[in-house]
């Protein structure tokens, strides 16, 4: 087990050639992850400007900083973003998270879809909006933005569930000089990290690695996965600089399976026959890089911009062999002004994003994991534009108006040829294009001390990719865009002892892209619903009983149906569960360690299906963090998870009408023990 040899390699030349006596000072533990107006003294720098800039949004935002997450195991997207409320993030196998926010994508069998993911505003997505997070380093982010829903615009997004974005540390920022850091635990779990941080005049750089291997646990669950990143910088002056930024990820993981509910009663830990069999898997190479700078033109206006690069080589065994190359590339620009307009306190932005991508996909029988004869062969073109724009007039010294819009437009072409002995293949030529317009209202109220009340509707459009499209030998299958119109209403602050951030919110949805039964009246399996109706309350709130003494807890509340359908009629659609909480009580000894019991309660059956039949049984899992801080130099700790050992099943896989032979329950993890060790100087 070793880092990336070369990456690492690389990274001790830097360390050589960079002075540590101008590194930063290493930042206090975050206490709060809740967007306020006003800053935690306790916080880097960083994330407090990361806060307070979005505290100008009149919606549904969170920050998570780094400091919030690395003295527990932090291995994926769900770890990160755990105490984000109204965030639905639950692990499957390995790296594969179920990720949704207020419904997004949960018509969705596998992967991400209806959710911009980001790192440092640059899509993970392909282009034409499929995506996953496993190519996203925990340990290479300085901290996460959450914006739920349409208070994504600042991206240029329309998207029901908004965006994430994962921003990567810089060497005046990470808080370190050099950071090594060792984890490791049940299920033959070993990871290790190594990042530098330098500073130089004008010069910044950090650079990291990681490698991890595990078992799983599960059979048919191993995982060997490294990272590399480099973030290398040059500031001309205030607020003026050009940064690289390169990425770098070598992804191997089998996948166990979901179990039919029988299988998962008589032995949650076995595997799918047919995964174990088949010796399915995921197994992805990536290379993604990106120039970018941030240039302040005036007291008033600041420009960014950038252009990008992503590169994917896909080995994909499951019920084919997915042999997929792909090429992202794209540019975004931004202006932000802050002013006044008739006398009166005024900001805003605006910009536009081009992207394209083209995929090379070639399917082939899986033997045994192996390759066997072809069976498909295609060529898949995307490419998308957005302009979009938001602004603020403050009509009072407390009250903002705010409005705004996003005008997109996206292409689909697909060419797939005919292969010989095949009778299922055909040569197509298609090409589809989409386009939409997004207004956007709100008003944000703020009071003296920093807490505020927020209220907007906005419009959200999600054209489909090329999964929901399934070619067919005539073209395309008839699935149209999904459109929403969401309002929320919400209030944050912080009083005295208390910080809290809760939205209530409403979208009614025309055409829902879901999964269906194949049939003559719906040829594919990705149809759109009709009517359908997603609200909720997404709450954070958080305690600092006595000094030393805190609890933080989220509760999520999904309400997700059909409205009037013909079929379905107001049947709950499945996957998310009514009622989600979660909950940490921490005390933080003055001689530096800590203890922190924590509970995740799904406290709501699962719906499994569309005929509101079979549900998968609510659950609570328990589990004890506990860590100390030697010095300024090293720290300890240790997680134990889900400390009764309770069999539950985390998340399924959305039926039309399930059956014994359902295969859509997949397994949560069985008690675990994880350590860490991290030495930073």
């Amino acid at each position: 087990m070793r880092l990336l040899p070369p990456t690492a390699r690389w990274a001790l030349l830097i360390a050589g050639a960079w002075p540590a006596s101008a590194l930063a000072e290493a930042p206090a533990e975050v206490d709060s992850v809740i967007v306020t107006a006003r800053r935690n003294p306790e916080e880097p720098a960083v994330v407090a400007g990361a806060r307070a800039r979005l505290s100008e949004t009149p919606g549904a935002v969170s920050v998570i900083s780094a400091e919030s997450y690395q003295s527990r195991l932090a291995l994926a997207l769900d770890d990160m973003l755990r105490d984000a409320p109204g965030v639905y993030a639950q692990r499957k196998w390995g790296g594969d998270i179920r990720i949704s926010i207020r419904g997004s994508g949960i018509g969705n069998p596998n992967h991400n879809r209806g959710l911009l993911i980001a790192q440092d505003g640059l899509p993970l997505n392909e282009a034409d909006g499929f995506g996953d997070s496993q190519v996203a380093d925990p340990l290479t982010t300085r901290y996460v933005e959450v914006y739920r829903g349409g208070n994504a615009l600042r991206f240029g997004g329309a998207l029901l569930g908004g965006a994430i974005n994962m921003v990567t540390p810089t060497g005046a920022d990470a808080g370190y000089g050099t950071r090594v850091r060792v984890d490791g635990g049940s299920f033959g779990l070993i990871r290790q990290h190594l990042a530098l941080a330098r500073q130089d005049g004008d010069w910044d750089v950090h650079a990291a690695a990681t490698n991890q291997t595990g078992q799983g646990a599960r059979p048919q669950s191993q995982q060997n996965l490294q990272y590399g990143s480099l973030n290398l910088g040059r500031s001309f002056g205030d607020d003026r600089e050009i940064r690289l930024i390169v990425n770098g990820s070598n992804i191997n993981q089998e996948i166990p399976g979901a179990l039919t509910l029988a299988q998962f009663q008589a032995n949650p830990r076995q595997p799918a026959l047919a995964n174990y069999a088949n010796d399915q898997g995921r197994n992805q190479r990536g290379l993604r890089a990106s120039l970018r700078t941030r240039w302040r033109l005036s007291e008033e206006a600041v420009f960014e911009g950038g252009v990008y690069g992503l590169w994917k080589d896909l080995d994909h065994p499951i019920f084919n062999v997915i042999d997929q190359q792909s090429r992202n590339w794209g540019a975004f620009g931004r202006l932000d002004w802050e002013g006044a307009l008739s006398g009166l306190r005024a900001d805003a932005f605006v910009g536009g994003w081009l992207r394209t991508g083209d995929l090379d996909s070639n399917f082939y029988e899986n033997l045994k994991g192996a390759r066997g004869r072809p069976t498909s062969i295609s060529l898949q073109n995307a490419s998308a534009a957005d302009l979009f724009a938001e602004g603020r007039l403050f009509v009072t010294e407390r009250l903002a108006v705010v409005g705004g819009a996003a005008w997109g437009t996206a292409d689909r072409d697909y060419r797939s040829f005919a292969v010989p002995g095949v009778p299922a293949t055909f040569n197509l030529d298609a090409s589809k294009r989409y386009d939409w317009v997004a207004p956007r209202f709100g008003l944000l109220w703020e009071a003296p001390d920093g807490a505020q009340l927020f209220a907007n509707l906005t419009r959200s459009v999600e054209p489909p990719n090329f999964g929901a499209m399934t070619p067919l030998g005539t073209g395309f299958a008839p699935v149209r865009a999904q459109a929403a119109w969401t309002a929320e209403v919400g209030a944050r602050g912080r009083r005295g002892p208390l910080t809290w951030d809760v939205t209530f919110y409403r979208a009614r949805l025309d055409g829902e892209m879901l999964q269906f039964v194949v049939d003559p009246s719906r040829p594919a399996a990705t149809f759109n619903a009709d009517e359908t109706v997603h609200q909720g309350i997404e709450a954070a709130l958080d305690w600092r009983i006595v000094e030393r003494l805190r609890l933080r807890q989220t509760w999520t509340w999904s309400d997700f149906r059909f409205r009037d359908d013909v079929q379905f009629g107001d049947n709950r659609l499945p996957i998310t569960p009514e009622h989600f909480y979660r909950a940490e009580l921490r005390y933080d000894h003055p001689a530096g360690w800590f203890v922190a019991p924590s509970v995740e309660w799904s406290a709501s059956d699962i719906f499994v299906d569309y005929q509101n039949r079979t549900r998968a049984p609510a659950y609570a899992v328990f589990n004890l963090g506990a860590g100390w801080t030697l010095g300024e130099a090293v720290s300890l700790f240790v997680d134990v998870r889900n400390l009764t050992d309770k069999a539950y099943v985390s998340n399924v896989q959305a039926q039309i009408t399930a059956t014994p032979a359902s295969a859509a329950y997949w397994p949560g993890d069985p008690r675990s023990i994880f350590g860490g060790l991290t030495w930073t100087f």
